[in-house]
């Protein structure tokens, strides 16, 4: 944006807050003391600042950032618009010489001009274009303005300019005269959309369908309830189920398809706010990191968005089309924070509020345009009124004797007396000189019976205009409904609205990443080679445990040393209930815990102190198979047990005794090495 300038017009927008008062230790207030700090202390620099900054920040918001709601224009919208309609010929205008002639009422340089008209163009609303303008679907630029031309659409010509209801300013030179609001008949606000940062505040205004838009003023005129949703230029698809009438936010989708073959996808349309080249961009960085199984991509959009995807071998294409909008711009939320102008200064809207006060402007509008109409059909009745009798009653015969213009005056004054009656205002001065202006060739070629036809017109047309004034509402509608038969066709819904299914995106990476472990040099991590132990998700967590009864919390690691020692590797799952059967000193212990919450990357115990783990399983094992070693005087020499018998207990618990024998061998199914010895009696717990 060019460099902000003075507006030297003397049109400051009114201040937002109270300019400061005077400090209390200005110099017409004393000095501070010694004991006050000189950072930030008052005084007339401060002062200064203060009221400057304020002024500054009003300019920006009112006059730069953000969209006024009475027409929908920035002020460099409205000055474009208004200098293609002092310029309009019906033919194409270089942009250059639209940009030259907008200068002379916008006070910030060319190039914010130039982008404005471009934008505004490729909106296809109001201006029309012919040459390069860029590409909404590609993000290419537009060419030099030297080298496109525009011109105003029908649209804009017939709906957004009335230069007889307009009120006009001095420019920012006082050298011309530009609108404060354009009184356009168009919701161009919602239509258009927009998007601004001023000083302290931002907007966000999504765009939204034409058709749809006029049928709200419809319903709003006939006091029934509406919604509006967005509809973006990309088409593309879109979950406006949280839009909360636009202070909320939508979801949008581009449309992803199957190829003609099995490993092709083909994306047909674009998510609002991406191009083909940031969509491209984004699925080849999930490529790279392994997150959609896409193998090449070949982009052939021209008029129409397509993009081929080529998927690898054994890829699923319908868990691709989920991984796409899981992980790239093929899927993004947008935010709409709806700030407007209104009444010169900032205001928070809703999308219902917003249409109608576009209709109240559109009935305002309309009884100014019928107002000036019934002013110029009063005039035209009244001049051609005061002809007919001028002529008709020959009372430009009682003129030729007066010799003064004064009597000239009386004599048309007192001729037209009589006839007051079919007059409906007094005559005036200027009423007399247009009188006397008539021409003798005029006077004797006059068509009595032509101008009361005429005359009768006129009063059909002041009838109607009456009754449209009585029956404004009616007249709303009627010119609503007519733009509605003649544009519908035009501006059909482009966005799909629908509602997403929520993607599970552990789920959908369930098995994204392979964790090896290799025994011998004790490493273990997704980028490495020796034994797969487990198969899990960039966002799963993972837990290890060690024969030593120590455990730790990590994410999935690419290659970490974890010791030969290493004795569990899972997914973390802080409810999943753990059987555990540890040795101290020469007791044995059994216990059923929860791993519960740990902080990431730090050593726990789950064992007492200096223990050595002879099983660890998920869950809670139905029987657990003991053959203890041969011992003095054992009569004992093995036994069952049944862990679901102990209660669940805390992962620091010590846990219930198991057996103070040393124990041979453990299994959690019957080995072979197992007698079958019905007088064994079972474990028992302490």
């Amino acid at each position: 944006m060019a460099n902000d300038k003075n507006n030297d017009s003397g049109m400051q927008p009114e201040l937002l807050f109270d300019a400061p008062e005077t400090a209390p230790h200005s110099p017409l207030n004393g000095a501070p003391t010694n004991d006050e700090p000189l950072r930030g202390e008052a005084g007339p620099l401060k002062d200064m600042l203060d009221s400057n900054f304020l002024k500054y920040s009003a300019y920006v918001i009112c006059e730069r950032a953000i969209p006024n709601v009475a027409d929908g224009f920035k002020p460099v919208q409205r000055r474009i618009m208004h200098s293609l309609h002092d310029m309009d010929d019906g033919r194409f205008m270089k942009v250059a010489n639209v940009v030259g002639h907008t200068m002379q009422y916008h006070p910030h340089g060319d190039a914010s001009i130039a982008a404005a008209l471009v934008n505004l163009t490729n909106k296809q609303y109001l201006i029309e274009g012919q040459g390069n303008f860029g590409n909404v679907l590609t993000g290419d630029r537009a060419a030099a303005t030297r080298y496109i031309e525009c011109r105003l659409t029908e649209l804009a010509r017939n709906e957004v300019f009335n230069k007889n209801v307009t009120t006009y300013v001095p420019s920012y030179d006082g050298r011309n005269k530009e609108p404060v609001t354009l009184p356009s008949k168009l919701p161009l606000l919602l239509m258009l959309g927009a998007e601004g940062i001023a000083v302290g505040l931002a907007t966000r205004i999504f765009p939204h369908n034409f058709t749809e838009l006029l049928e709200s003023q419809i319903a709003v005129l006939k006091k029934q309830p509406f919604r509006l949703v967005p509809d973006f230029q990309q088409a593309g698809l879109m979950d406006a189920s949280e839009y909360n009438d636009g202070r909320g936010s939508v979801r949008v989708r581009g449309l992803i398809e199957k190829g003609a073959t099995e490993d092709k996808l083909l994306v047909r349309e674009l998510p609002y706010g991406a191009t083909t080249e940031s969509l491209i961009a984004s699925i080849e960085d999930a490529a790279r990191r392994k997150k959609v199984p896409v193998k090449s991509i070949s982009d052939f959009t021209g008029e129409r968005v397509e993009i081929e995807l080529c998927l690898k071998e054994d890829a699923n294409p319908g868990k691709a089309i989920d991984a796409l909008y899981a992980f790239t711009a093929c899927e993004s939320t947008l935010s709409s924070n709806i700030v407007v102008i209104d009444e010169n200064r900032p205001v928070e809207m809703t999308v219902t509020e917003i249409v109608k006060k576009n209709t109240e402007h559109l009935l305002k509008v309309l009884r100014k345009e019928l107002q000036y109409e019934k002013k110029q059909l009063l005039d035209e009745f009244h001049a051609r009124t005061l002809t007919r009798i001028f002529i008709e009653e020959r009372i430009y015969k009682k003129i030729e004797s007066c010799k003064t213009q004064d009597a000239v005056s009386n004599a048309v004054i007192t001729g037209l007396k009589p006839f007051r009656n079919e007059l409906r205002r007094d005559v005036t001065n200027k009423d007399i000189d247009m009188l006397l202006a008539i021409r003798i060739r005029r006077i004797s070629l006059f068509d009595i019976d032509k101008n009361r036809a005429e005359i009768e017109s006129i009063l059909t047309k002041l009838d109607r205009v009456e009754k449209n004034l009585k029956e404004l509402s009616k007249h709303a509608i009627r010119a609503l409904s007519n733009l509605l038969k003649k544009y519908k066709d035009q501006y059909p819904r482009r966005t799909t609205v629908t509602q997403f299914d929520e993607i599970e995106i552990k789920q959908l990476t369930a098995s994204e990443l392979n964790i090896w472990y290799d025994r011998k040099t004790g490493y273990l991590g997704s980028k490495m080679k020796g034994e797969q132990i487990l198969q899990c998700s960039s966002y799963d967590k993972i837990m290890l445990a060690w024969k030593d009864g120590s455990y730790k919390l990590m994410p999935p690691p690419e290659k970490v040393f974890v010791d030969k020692n290493l004795l569990y590797c899972a997914r973390f799952d802080r409810e999943r209930v753990m059987t555990i059967i540890y040795k101290n000193m020469d007791f044995t212990y059994i216990k059923r815990f929860r791993f519960g919450g740990t902080i990431m990357n730090r050593d726990y115990l789950c064992t007492l102190k200096d223990s050595e783990i002879l099983l660890l399983e998920e869950d809670t094992p139905e029987e657990v198979y003991v053959k203890y070693k041969p011992g003095k005087r054992q009569r004992i020499h093995q036994q069952v047990f049944r862990p679901g018998e102990i209660a669940v207990k805390g992962v620091r618990a010590k846990g219930n005794l198991m057996s103070m024998k040393a124990i041979d061998k453990i299994a959690i199914a019957k080995p072979r090495w197992w007698k079958k010895d019905d007088s064994i009696p079972r474990g028992v717990f302490l």
